[in-house]
């Protein structure tokens, strides 16, 4: 490339004015069309939607070489790049984030019924140029998002338990980033779901509120480890808010129950979800959103998976902390019996270890087996002080033997147990260590 670099004019890529490119036939005849979607994909390369077998298709495989016309949405720009068509992709992150981007720029200009993409065509950009011109004043560079991401892992660095990290995050995103609403899912690798953990900026919390891995803009993040943003929100069903709180109603003897409420915006303008990994493994997803078309960027996602990748190494150390003194623990003391107040029912369903706390839903999977087994040894042995590590020994909750998100577990399980204030709650007493509070009398029905 001359001159210019691809990143230089990343804003040119977000689809907000569709592009001009210019093919010729093997026979020289040229041929200009509209795309509606030039995607970046990296320092060297774009992508251009593949949605029909049309004139501009069948020019690229006979001769690879075309331009693409951009406009820069702030200072009206003409941009022109030299690419080179190399390959076809129909799966992946690149497909699955065009994909995603495509059908928020399908609904903001009403063609939901008529974008669908069926491949991803991958172009070497050979030269980029700014044409001639009288094009507006470049807006001042956007300061302090480098800083923004230091302060955020500077806040990590000093968590010392997987809720600090979280409300860390979540509030470096409210006050560096000026982010309003996002959200903490973990993820269940034994079930394939999401499961959230921590939200900031709505009305309800939706903790425990669950999405299955593939499902909308999370889900697709999830399954693709790579960060999906849209900046004109879809109402296809593929890219609506899926989160839910869904039961297997094909369980035998199971009972349909209530949905935890989704946390999400009712109509948002602009998502980012982004992965995060460490180790190459995926532990859950942070999610943001914004009721403003396009107020999530580029310099944004890059933002945002630095502070991700940040909470991903943190979530594992902290993790591998807890289980370094859970070793030397030791023995848990029983506590004292619980103040003689009205006895609480608490109805176990075995098929997917749903609790309920008389007939309000509490939570299920695991968090629910774990809940259950407190409450057992409560009952029978008088028990309050419990350790991570006697839980992990126990087989009959059924945690993996690797990468078992018991922290996580616990947590989302401590919020549910707060916000639904029935005298039940989880408190830490150390690193590994924790006590059941009863302040109530419970009578344990298996149903």
């Amino acid at each position: 490339m001359n001159g210019l670099a691809l990143q230089d004019i990343r804003a040119c890529f977000e689809g907000a004015i569709p592009a001009v490119v210019a093919t010729c036939s093997a026979d020289g005849v040229p041929n200009v069309a509209y795309i509606s979607q030039v995607f970046y994909a990296d320092e060297r390369h774009v992508a251009l939607s593949f949605q029909f077998f049309n004139k501009t298709r069948q020019n690229i495989l006979a001769n690879p070489r075309a331009t693409a016309l951009l406009l820069h949405p702030v200072t009206v720009r003409f941009y022109r790049l030299h690419i080179r068509y190399l390959r076809t992709e129909t799966e992946g992150p690149l497909f699955e984030g065009m994909k995603a981007q495509l059908a928020g720029i399908a609904s903001h200009t009403g063609m939901q019924d008529v974008f669908r993409l069926l491949g991803s065509d991958v172009y070497e950009v050979e030269q980029v140029e700014a044409l001639e011109g009288e094009p507006l004043p470049e807006p001042p560079p956007r300061a302090g998002l480098l800083g923004a991401v230091r302060r955020a892992s500077e806040r990590l660095a000093r968590c010392a338990s997987l809720d600090e990290a979280l409300n860390a995050v979540l509030a470096s995103l409210n006050d560096l980033l000026a982010v309003r609403h996002a959200m903490v899912l973990m993820h269940d690798a034994a079930l394939q779901r999401l499961y959230t953990v921590a939200s900031s900026g709505y009305a309800t919390s939706g903790v425990g509120s669950e999405i299955g891995i593939g499902q909308g803009v999370i889900g697709v993040a999830a399954r693709e480890r790579t960060p999906v943003r849209i900046g004109h929100v879809t109402n296809a069903a593929l890219y609506t808010q899926a989160m839910r709180s869904s039961f297997d109603a094909h369980v035998p003897d199971f009972e349909p129950v209530l949905e935890i409420p989704y946390p999400g915006l009712p109509q948002p303008h602009s998502q980012l979800a982004v992965p995060i990994v460490n180790g190459g493994r995926l532990l859950g997803v942070l999610f943001v959103e914004s009721e403003v078309d396009l107020r999530f960027s580029y310099e944004d996602e890059d933002a945002l998976v630095a502070i991700a990748g940040h909470l991903g190494a943190a979530i594992e150390l902290l993790q591998a902390a807890t289980d370094s003194l859970e070793a030397t623990a030791s023995a848990p003391p029983t506590a004292a019996p619980a103040a003689p107040l009205p006895p609480l029912p608490v109805r176990h369903y075995a098929a997917n270890d749903s609790i309920f706390l008389g007939d309000t839903y509490l939570i299920k999977g695991v968090a629910g087996a774990i809940l259950w087994k407190l409450l057992g040894d409560h009952v029978r042995q008088g028990r309050t002080e419990f350790t991570n590590r006697e839980l992990r020994l126990d087989l009959a909750l059924r945690l993996p033997d690797v990468a078992d998100n018991l922290e996580a577990r616990l947590l989302l399980l401590q919020r549910r147990l707060v916000e639904q204030g029935a005298g039940l709650r989880i408190e830490k007493t150390g690193r590994g260590r924790f006590r059941l509070v009863v302040e109530r009398a419970v009578q344990l029905v298996p149903a």
